[in-house]
């Protein structure tokens, strides 16, 4: 490729690493530790580290992306391992740059923090290469379908209170959402006692939300196959649009088991990296909801693949969490019908950790977000308290 491209070539490649503090050591929900580690006080996961990488040009131009998964755990990856291969290679080779970095990196990598690492630098060569043709990421992936993107509110997560819980569902629909999505809160380990309580939480929240509504619920992969099994037949009545990630990652077998018996749409694809394994997912019938994240499944050159899988044969996407770059994908893709949106409050879990980092991140307005059609994703790195960027 000419050296003269608008895009130019990679300068360089840095990490900048931001944390923030949890509220209250975060939440309580139903997660694969439970019944495992008894020192956690039911509490879930919670990632207050956030990773910005940004890919300076030969131009001038700095491109942003990021990673939430293990954070802290990914700078040595990009500035030891990436930042090598893609330094001095033009911008708009991103598909050849991609395949240099997956390849270079497969023999540990190909799965997990290593492609966490590679989807950063992934999104920040996107977001350079709009920029430097002054687009938006979602005109270079065929252009915006709409103006706005349905969003479902993500949080709801179990609680003591049900009259807190139903309050809580009750400011989303004051706020105009018309999609939620909730947690369980127990899994095997607490038997049919943690069943009827689980019940409770979906059925305080269907009764706040309305029978038209969209309700969605997550298990974050905290149950075995038995106990997914009665849980299913319990929810059937509350007309579930998905049963998110309800077993661990790799039980395809019991996945797909769900799939053909249950009545519910079936989730799944948070956990998994790469394209290979979403077309295991879909030659195994393991999922009819496929949710990969942009920022773990390397990139948007994977994202949009995958979403081409989906398209292929019938199968929906949404991404999981919110954040500007699955905003791009959904806007773009025919196969999602919307997206995560987690509601800016106080940090709990870490996903909401983007709304105090990222200048542009979008806003929520009666159920839906508004990409500001600026070039790349449209957003600036401008930190404000509580998240601070750590000293390396």
């Amino acid at each position: 490729m000419s050296t003269d491209h608008p895009a130019g070539m990679v300068a360089d490649v840095r990490c900048r690493l931001f944390e923030a503090p949890t509220e209250g050591g975060g939440v309580r929900y139903a997660n694969p530790l439970r019944g495992w580690d008894r020192t956690r006080d039911e509490r879930g996961f919670a990632f207050p580290n956030w990773l910005v990488v940004e890919v300076e040009t030969s131009t001038g131009i700095v491109g942003i992306g990021d990673a939430a998964l293990a954070a802290d755990l990914i700078p040595p990856i990009v500035e030891t391992r990436l930042a090598p291969l893609v330094r001095g290679r033009a911008v708009a080779e991103i598909q050849e740059t991609w395949q240099l970095m997956y390849r270079a990196t497969m023999a540990w990598g190909r799965k997990g923090l290593g492609m966490v690492a590679i989807s950063a630098v992934d999104l920040a060569l996107w977001d350079a290469l709009g920029k430097a043709l002054g687009a938006p990421v979602h005109d270079l992936l065929g252009g915006r379908r709409a103006e706005t993107i349905r969003v479902y509110a993500s949080r709801l997560y179990g609680s003591d209170s049900l009259d807190d819980l139903a309050a809580e569902a009750q400011r989303y629909v004051d706020e105009g959402f018309t999609a939620f999505k909730q947690r369980f809160l127990w899994g095997a380990p607490d038997g049919r006692k943690g069943m009827r309580a689980n019940i409770d939480l979906v059925r305080t929240v269907r009764e706040v939300v309305g029978d038209d509504a969209d309700l969605m619920a997550d298990a974050y992969m905290g149950w075995d196959l038995e106990y997914a099994r009665g849980m299913v037949h319990l929810l059937e009545p509350f007309d579930l649009r998905w049963l998110e990630e309800p077993l661990v990652p790799d039980d395809l077998d019991g996945y797909a088991a769900l799939t053909r018996e249950s009545a519910i749409a079936i989730a799944h694809g948070e956990h998994e990296f790469t394209l290979a394994g979403f077309a295991e997912i879909v030659r195994r019938g393991a999922a009819r909801v496929l949710q990969f994240d942009t920022n773990r499944v390397g990139g948007i050159t994977q994202a949009v693949k995958i979403c081409a899988l989906a398209e292929a044969f019938g199968l929906q996407v949404v991404p999981h969490a919110g954040q500007v770059h699955n905003y791009h994908v959904v806007a773009s893709q025919p196969a999602c019908p919307m997206a995560e949106y987690f509601p800016p409050q106080a940090i709990e879990v870490g996903n909401e950790l983007p709304h105090w980092l990222f200048e542009g991140e979008p806003l929520a307005v009666d159920g839906a977000v508004r990409l500001n059609g600026k070039p790349g994703f449209g957003v600036t790195v401008s930190p404000r308290e509580p998240v601070r960027e750590v000293t390396r």
